[in-house]
């Protein structure tokens, strides 16, 4: 059978190919529209969106950091410095995977938990294409590793920027504070447009009280940059306005002899211009190095600092609370010169105790044990402050009453802030009936009275404050707040007025004359530091016990522990005539005031000469 062949149909072929001419004229037409509606989309009606996001690729407008303001002590030596340092930050707009970049930084220099905490946060707070730091002060090696790796690591930059330095490390650390890096609590609180590219921040004392001085003013640059985020050139600039500089009252070489002078020991020394209010020395021991801090302390420092048991990062000039003990007679013997209760020849007995009217007990002297009774038959206002007799004081505090004392002396700062330009003062406590109703809800006792009256009992003072009531008795009652900050940048500052103790001037007489029998007379309480002493000094010990004693038992250091031991303080002021230095001086647990009077002896010694120089 014959096969049929297939005859060819140009009819249906020509209807196939118009069909498919169609088709394809329609697609190309839709596709068409397609490129037409997303060109109309670039160009026209999303145009500025695009254009702004292509600017910004290309243009940035970066922060300028301000230079920290220098601080400087009274002379013009160099306490708180700028110095270069190198940081690693990330551009995370230039980054393509975070998590590998991270990853490959950490393969290439040391970056820890913290670090890496803390730059999540900076990230967090952000503006778009700021620059995010990972790592503070690189070092040259370092540098190099990141430098050769760069090709692979983009939206990677080293920045250059001036941090923080203290020369001078612990001997300032209590007076001068420190920077350090800007936590979330202070970002809340901070105006960030003003600290943008900055990472430091003032933590305490006058880094912290004059941070917005110290700080400046940020500025600005417009910058042109490529696809890999480096700078090609600058359009604009706005320079950043440099902090002000800080000029302080505080003389180094007095500082650094009074901190080798405190030997280690916990205690404080504060030093103060009586005429000006300029604070001297400003010394807390032990201190710590300030440069730790900088750039965020380690755990392991940070730790060891705070379970030490002596507790260096506690600023014992204005926040150690202590007994100010037998240092504040002088005032209470003003006390009771002016309300006419005594006169310089009033006389009281002394059997070497006291005892209230209708009352057993013996509230003792501390001579007592020594010799075995008083001072003398009779003691009077000068040898009850330069033997430092109890029971003159018991039987004036008696006289005046524990609020009496309180009105008296409050006149001298104490019981309060003195006002002093640092961080985290306390006030101490000026006892009086009304106090102790609001603080413990008791009635005061008759008892409380005689320990208040020989600086004991509920009374505190900060050495700060017993420097400040010095200052006062040395200018026959003008009271001065205490400064640190003597200029900032060429405005000179002065220490504020505040109400003068109004006193008649035989009543300052008779005790400052006391004051310098403490020193010079033969039965003197600090007689010992006199020998050789070209010039005549005022002064008062004090002795202030951390453990109750009980009636009838005996003080004996040898069995006490160390840190139950009793606290040495002394006052003094020089030269007598003309005073230019007034101090306070505490050594916890130096066993009495003679721990604490010939340190007192070097410093003026040192600031006297310095000035005879």
């Amino acid at each position: 059978m014959a096969s049929r062949i297939a005859l060819k149909d140009p009819q249906r072929e020509q209807r196939i190919y118009g069909a498919r001419t169609v088709t394809a004229l329609l697609l190309v037409m839709l596709f068409l529209a397609l490129l037409l509606g997303r060109y109309y989309t670039l160009q026209i009606s999303d145009y500025e969106t695009y254009r702004t996001a292509s600017e910004r690729n290309r243009v940035q407008l970066q922060p300028l950091p301000p230079k920290r303001g220098l601080i400087f002590d009274r002379n013009g030596v160099l306490l708180a410095d700028n110095r270069p340092s190198y940081t690693l930050s990330l551009i995370l707009e230039r980054v393509d995977d975070l998590d590998g970049t991270l990853r490959e930084l950490a393969a290439l220099l040391p970056i820890d938990e913290d670090d890496l905490q803390k730059f999540h946060t900076r990230a967090r707070q952000r503006r778009p294409y700021e620059h995010v730091p990972l790592r503070f002060r690189l070092d040259d090696e370092e540098q190099a590793r990141i430098a050769v790796n760069r090709h692979r690591l983009p939206g990677v930059v080293i920045d250059a920027q001036l941090q923080r330095h203290y020369p001078f490390g612990p001997l300032f650390a209590h007076a001068l504070g420190y920077v350090g890096r800007i936590n979330s609590q202070e970002m809340d609180r901070i105006d960030q447009a003003e600290y943008r590219g900055t990472f430091h921040i003032g933590k305490i004392g006058i880094e912290r009280r004059y941070e917005e001085e110290l700080h400046g003013t940020v500025g600005y640059q417009t910058v042109e940059s490529n696809a890999h985020g480096r700078v090609l050139r600058v359009l604009e600039r706005f320079d950043p306005q440099p902090g002000r500089n800080l000029v302080l009252h505080l003389d180094y070489e007095l500082q650094r002899v009074a901190h080798n002078a405190l030997a280690g020991r916990r205690g404080a020394v504060v030093a103060i211009d009586p005429l000006t209010g300029g604070v001297l020395a400003l010394v807390s021991t032990p201190s710590f190095d300030a440069n730790l801090f900088v750039n965020g302390i380690s755990s392991r420092d940070y730790n060891a600092l705070r379970d030490s048991p002596d507790v260096p990062l506690f600023n014992r000039t204005v926040q150690g609370q202590y007994p100010p003990g037998s240092t504040v007679k002088p005032m209470i013997a003003m006390a009771g010169l002016e309300s006419e209760l005594v006169d310089p020849a009033f006389t009281v007995p002394d059997p070497g105790w006291y005892r209230l009217p209708g009352d057993s007990r013996r509230y003792r002297d501390w001579i007592l044990r020594i010799r075995g009774g008083g001072h003398a038959p009779e003691v009077d206002l000068k040898m009850a402050i330069a033997e430092s007799c109890d029971v003159y004081f018991y039987d004036l505090a008696r006289r005046l009453t524990i609020d009496g004392m309180h009105d008296y002396l409050k006149d001298y700062g104490l019981g309060q802030r003195t006002g002093i330009d640092t961080t985290a003062e306390r006030p101490g406590v000026l006892p009086s009936t009304a106090w102790k109703r609001r603080a413990m809800n008791q009635p005061w006792y008759p008892g409380e009275t005689l320990s208040a009256g020989i600086g004991q009992g509920y009374m505190l003072a900060t050495p700060v404050q017993l420097a400040v009531a010095t200052s006062i008795v040395a200018t026959r009652g003008e009271h001065r707040q205490p400064r640190l900050v003597r200029s900032l940048g060429d405005e000179a500052l002065e220490a504020p007025l505040e109400e003068p103790v109004i006193a008649r001037g035989e009543n300052w007489d008779a005790v400052v004359e006391a004051m310098r029998e403490v020193v010079h007379g033969q039965r003197g309480t600090a007689k010992a530091i006199s020998r050789n002493m070209s010039y005549e000094m005022a002064g008062k010990t004090g002795t202030a016990q951390v453990i109750g004693i009980a009636q009838d038992a005996v003080y004996d250091e040898d069995a006490i522990d160390e840190r139950h031991r009793n606290h040495g303080l002394f006052i003094a002021f020089a030269p007598l005539d003309a005073p230019t230095i007034a101090l306070a001086v505490i050594v916890e647990n130096g066993g009495g005031s003679s721990a604490a009077y010939p340190i007192a002896r070097t410093v003026i010694d040192a600031w006297l000469a310095g000035e005879a120089g």
